[in-house]
């Protein structure tokens, strides 16, 4: 199961409130500004920015 549309729809990134979108793996969702990935764990966003893995600066997403 996949995060829905409508959930992906009102979810911003907690650092900058920007845009967040599903990786390529749909298993995190990505803020490009902030160069963070919020893993989903169980069907459920992790969106800490404690939890949030720093994505390297040259990482293609």
């Amino acid at each position: 199961m996949t995060i829905s549309e409508n959930l992906l729809d009102i979810l911003a990134c907690p650092q900058c409130k920007g845009a967040i979108y599903l990786n390529k793996t749909n298993d995190g969702l990505i803020c490009d500004k902030c160069r963070l990935l919020y893993e989903i764990k169980d069907d459920i966003p992790i969106m800490l920015i404690d939890e949030a893995k720093k994505l390297p600066d040259d990482a293609v997403l």
